[in-house]
């Protein structure tokens, strides 16, 4: 399938998606419907770094709240409405997981890992102290009194724009995949030496995947600040989203950008079930319950069980 079908396939998809959310006429549908959507996002950004170049990123909550406070900034500063907020927020991120890419990605396995961890760290005891952003305090965010474009709610309104903001993602996502740049990621996932000794810009194929995971997961978080109305550092930085991001490419399968698609949806939906009928305080448990099944079940994800499938069917 070519990209631009793939791409008229996606707004079909998200077409049905908003229309069926819409017509079960309940609001609770699109405030939960918010988080799995992020939660896509957020984890088909972590796969671009993680999952195509092997580099296991754990400082995804840092680039998630870089944009939430761009948002803060831009709110306290300007009029700007959330269209154009995101990508500013995803511009920040992505200057910054250059920047933390440059510094850190000569390192390689445990030591990459635990510099992105650091990374979020030091960003929250930044943001803790930056009081024109409210600091541990936190900040209040009023909602517009309507949508910019559109006469809907506003939870309808987010609901929409992180739609498309998954269609943009999905569509890079799988772009990068099929084409040379998603080899070039599949050499240093599969042998970096080799690939350096082959003559593959390694580096420079590192930067780019930092950069454009961590501007998807700026613009992911972006429109959060809307979506809460209070942010603080502790709900912007939350553990929550850095073991989400992870957990969940890794329950889907890490090799397509379908696998972070199904670990998303399925692990975002239990939650939020979970939070309705007993208590958000077992999210966590869900996650790490399903992550060390998986690991033991299918330690190549969902996709992975289906993949010999595949491979036999031809024969």
């Amino acid at each position: 399938m070519s990209g631009a079908k793939f791409v008229v396939l996606l707004l079909i998809a998200a077409a049905a998606v908003f229309a069926a959310a819409w017509s079960i006429g309940n609001a609770y549908v699109f405030f939960a419907g918010y988080v799995v959507l992020q939660y896509i996002a957020l984890a088909t950004a972590w796969n671009i770094l993680g999952g195509y170049t092997g580099y296991v990123n754990f400082g995804t909550a840092a680039f998630f709240a870089l944009g939430a406070y761009t948002t803060v900034v831009l709110h306290k500063l300007t009029s700007l409405p959330l269209p154009i907020m995101m990508p500013i927020g995803g511009i920040v991120a992505g200057i910054v997981g250059l920047g933390t890419g440059y510094l850190t990605l000569r390192l390689r396995g445990a030591f990459f890992s635990i510099a992105t961890l650091a990374l979020a760290v030091v960003l929250q005891t930044l943001i803790t102290n930056w009081d024109f952003v409210g600091g541990s305090r936190g900040a209040y965010i009023v909602r517009p009194a309507k949508a910019w474009l559109f006469d809907m709610d506003y939870i309808n309104y987010l609901f929409l724009l992180m739609l498309a903001l998954v269609v943009i993602v999905l569509a890079t996502a799988r772009a990068i995949e099929r084409s040379r740049l998603g080899y070039g990621f599949a050499t240093i996932r599969d042998d970096e030496v080799a690939a350096e000794a082959s003559g593959v810009p390694t580096l420079r194929l590192k930067l780019l995947a930092t950069t454009l995971s961590g501007a998807f997961m700026g613009m992911a978080g972006a429109p959060l600040p809307y979506y809460v109305t209070y942010l603080d550092p502790a709900s912007g930085f939350s553990l929550a989203y850095a073991v989400n991001g992870v957990a969940m490419p890794l329950v889907g399968g890490t090799s397509s950008w379908l696998g972070p698609v199904i670990g998303a949806i399925l692990l975002g939906t239990l939650q939020q079930v979970a939070t309705v009928t007993i208590s958000s305080a077992l999210n966590l448990l869900i996650v790490g319950l399903m992550l060390v099944g998986f690991v033991i079940v299918a330690p190549n994800g969902i996709l992975g069980l289906f993949q010999p499938r595949a491979k036999r069917a031809p024969a």
